[in-house]
């Protein structure tokens, strides 16, 4: 029985337990201390609940959509699997290296060239310099940035600069990748190239958590979906039948 515990443990690369995730609200917000003091028990604060008692597991190897409306939650979630924010109650275990592309670029110093800001970028993920000099060319050949590679990332363009940061983000050799409305990088033909990308990824058996608005991309991208409604999971299953409800919901 505890052999099968533990290969059943081993195949899961993440688990959410009962995550409740919180965000205080300032009513009239006062910006200068004069506002403040006149309007002392105007300016409260409230609890906004945007997870509650959220739980789930996604095993290794699968490609899981979180859909629902702008507020749902979707965004929180994964930010709290990419540790950027922090639950008020539950755990989250992760199991495995995780590339996030959540806010590309943040990590970006804009003083940098391009290519410096491949080192700097990914060393975040843990990668040092003899990491990244055998993944660098393909790195800068994926971006198609050409010899713009070499100016500093303040002379780029939005298109540019998430090109960079994208083509970091999926050559870090991470076992999970969490995915945020990102393939709306750049024009038509890069948008192919990442979504290209990203399948081939998902072929090599990376686990994935994408989220999205776009339908079509869930259902040809995902093999499971969970739909997060007022910051509970409503629905959780196969990516056809949660996106039917879901778009039945939406009229």
């Amino acid at each position: 029985m505890a052999g099968k515990s533990k290969k059943k443990k081993d195949d899961i690369a993440i688990s959410v337990k009962n995550v409740t995730k919180e965000f205080i609200v300032y009513e009239d917000k006062a910006y200068f201390l004069k506002e403040r003091l006149a309007n002392l028990k105007r300016n409260r604060k409230t609890k906004h609940v945007v997870l509650s008692d959220i739980s789930l597991e996604i095993k290794k190897g699968e490609s899981v959509a979180l859909i629902g409306v702008n507020g749902s939650g979707k965004s929180t979630l994964l930010k709290l699997l990419n540790k950027i924010i922090y639950p008020e109650k539950g755990e989250i275990i992760i199991n495995g290296k995780v590339s996030s592309m959540i806010e590309l670029g943040a990590g970006f110093n804009t003083d940098f060239t391009g290519r410096e800001n491949i080192y700097f970028n990914a060393s975040m993920y843990g990668l040092g310099r003899k990491d990244v000099d055998p993944i660098i060319d393909e790195i800068i050949e994926f971006s198609e940035l050409g010899d713009f590679i070499d100016t500093p990332v303040r002379t780029y363009s939005s298109g540019m600069y998430m090109r960079l940061a994208f083509s970091i983000a999926v050559n870090v050799q991470a076992e999970i990748l969490l995915i945020d409305e990102i393939l709306a990088v750049g024009d038509a033909h890069f948008q192919d190239k990442c979504l290209n990308k990203m399948k081939e990824l998902k072929a090599q058996g990376k686990t994935m958590v994408f989220v999205s608005h776009s339908m079509d991309q869930v259902k040809s991208f995902c093999n499971r979906a969970v739909w997060l409604f007022n910051g509970k999971i409503r629905m959780d299953g196969e990516t056809e039948e949660v996106a039917k409800e879901y778009l039945k919901v939406q009229g």
